[in-house]
């Protein structure tokens, strides 16, 4: 790669800005130190886009050109109240309207309702974290984490996951034993996919057993624990795919890779569910420095997958046999899935030597769960990995002076890819979408009754009932009624002058159109009835 050496970069910011070749660092404005830093970085993207660098690469150094290129813009006044700002979300954000949210609430509380069942209780943990807390617990993903401003005496960062922040918890607070489920938001400085539900700040819904328990028990109530949330958000087909830290260490042993590189070939393995094999060995062999002939090797493991016949075939395997590791995470493998049998969800479940998980905290069991093609959603919906996890035994004592460790095993929902496929679903679907949780919608017919209206909404409040009426003082009731068809009220509450007068009002469903009249004594059963025979 050819870079402009600096002296002909300051040669040419002096030929385009009139600029005295003498003019000191000291002595040039900020605009001009950028100008510089704008021309090196283009010329630096420029030639990795010449010398065809990985995508990934260029979008990062692209990035960096296009925040010099907005403090330029700044420093120049641009972004002042006098000239034109274009409104937009951060990068891998995005806004949600009532529509998406009452989804996301119905996905959420599915989600609670499963971690509830299995007996966890909840916690919550700051946003951001001392920046030592979250080093060197990610491994070649450390790159993706957010870190903050000096705001006073401490370095932060934004945090990567909800695992470590739970790990610093219970070290924290000398916790030994809980099972705990967090939903909050997470943040990565990752290329975001909006089209893979894949994003910069999003959130995770956490599920973990920190304990000294029997092997495999825990580990399978959280495999149990996917395969439900799954399966109660109608998200088949999919397939959980299980490995062991062990049993892959051992592999890579047997293979021939060294004990210190280990970890950075297995964040190769990591990406064989979004690149090919062939390209995933030329990174092992060309970047990371292993022999062809150890690539070669682990090429052939990692394309098995299977059931318990595959455990009991490779504990024969005069190569694996002789590998104590690779021996102890196949009989874990074994007792897993015999576990996973009792619990039902062994249609979904899948041993797979190519599941790695590159993060460097998993010390045990790991699973991944995928989802396959989903024919109800159509167009460029591509999502794969919704959940994953794993056993951590080590990672708590990382965060005690004693070394002291609380054994932990836990499961992590990416809820994000799943509300893009079910927005897709949505936007397929004839069947539209409630924006509230109104039960009925007071209705008047007539003018000059809005105390009426008052005086009914305030009755059905105190009686529990989600109602709304018009803040105008004499709406059209076709007005009223079509409000009602548009955010999917099921009920409305007609009042007129004569209902007024004999005591009742008129109840209407708003899909059918079918009224029927009710005392007004009376509409609190009628109303509640209704409501249960619509369920």
């Amino acid at each position: 790669m050819i870079l402009l050496s600096s002296r002909c970069m300051w040669h040419r910011l002096f030929r385009c800005r009139n600029l005295s070749p003498v003019l000191t660092l000291s002595k040039m404005s900020t605009n001009q130190l950028l100008d510089v830093k704008i021309k090196e970085q283009a010329d630096l993207v420029r030639n990795l886009k010449a010398s065809k660098e990985s995508k990934e690469k260029i979008a990062e150094e692209v990035e960096k050109l296009l925040a010099l290129k907005a403090q330029l813009q700044i420093d120049d006044g641009i972004s002042s109240n006098n000239q034109k700002f274009v409104l937009k979300t951060p990068k891998g954000t995005r806004d949600f309207a009532p529509e998406q949210m009452s989804l996301r609430l119905e996905v959420m509380d599915k989600i609670t309702s499963v971690f509830k069942k299995h007996g966890a209780v909840t916690i919550d943990t700051p946003v951001f974290e001392l920046k030592e807390v979250l080093t060197g617990k990610y491994g070649e993903d450390s790159k993706l984490i957010y870190d903050l401003k000096d705001q006073g005496g401490e370095i932060l960062s934004l945090r990567y996951d909800l695992t470590v922040p739970f790990a610093r918890y219970l070290a924290m607070n000398k916790i030994t034993n809980i099972k705990r489920y967090h939903i909050a938001k997470v943040y990565r400085r990752d290329n975001p996919s909006i089209t893979k539900g894949r994003y910069r700040e999003f959130y995770q819904c956490d599920f973990d057993i920190a304990g000294s328990y029997d092997p495999m028990i825990p580990d399978a109530e959280c495999v149990k624990i996917m395969y439900e949330i799954l399966t109660s958000l109608d998200m088949s087909p999919f397939v959980i795919k299980l490995n062991h830290r062990k049993l892959l260490d051992g592999m890579l042993e047997v293979c021939g890779v060294p004990t210190e590189s280990i970890r950075t070939i297995c964040s190769s393995i990591d990406k064989l569910d979004k690149s090919p094999w062939e390209e995933v060995r030329k990174e092992m062999v060309e970047e990371k420095n292993l022999s062809p002939e150890s690539a070669d090797k682990i090429g052939e493991y990692v394309r098995l997958n299977g059931k318990v016949d595959l455990v009991e075939k490779l504990q024969q395997n005069e190569v694996l046999s002789k590998n104590k590791s690779a021996q102890e995470g196949l009989e874990a493998m074994k007792l897993l899935l015999n576990y996973c049998d009792l619990y039902n969800t062994s249609d979904k479940i899948l041993f797979d030597l190519s599941l790695a998980r590159g993060l460097d905290y998993y010390t045990g069991v790991i699973y991944e769960a995928v989802l396959l093609k989903d024919n109800n959603v159509g167009g460029d919906i591509s999502v794969g990995s919704v959940a994953g996890g794993g056993r951590y035994d080590n990672l708590v004592g990382m965060f005690n002076q004693k070394s002291k460790q609380v054994p932990c095993v836990g499961a992590s929902i990416g809820v994000e890819r799943l509300f893009t496929i079910i927005e897709a679903r949505q936007a397929n679907s004839t069947t539209k979408c409630r924006k509230t949780d109104i039960d009925a919608y007071i209705a008047s017919a007539q003018k000059n009754l809005l105390e009426e209206r008052m005086k009914l909404c305030s009755e059905l409040w105190d009686k529990g009932f989600k109602v709304e009426h018009s803040y105008k003082k004499n709406p059209k009731l076709l007005v009223q009624l079509q409000h009602c068809e548009e955010n999917g009220i099921p009920f409305a509450i007609v009042l007129g002058e004569s209902e007024i007068k004999n005591g009742v009002v008129k109840l209407r469903n708003v899909e059918t159109r079918q009224e029927t009249e009710v005392k007004r004594e009376n509409l609190a059963d009628v109303l509640r009835d209704s409501l249960s025979s619509l369920i």
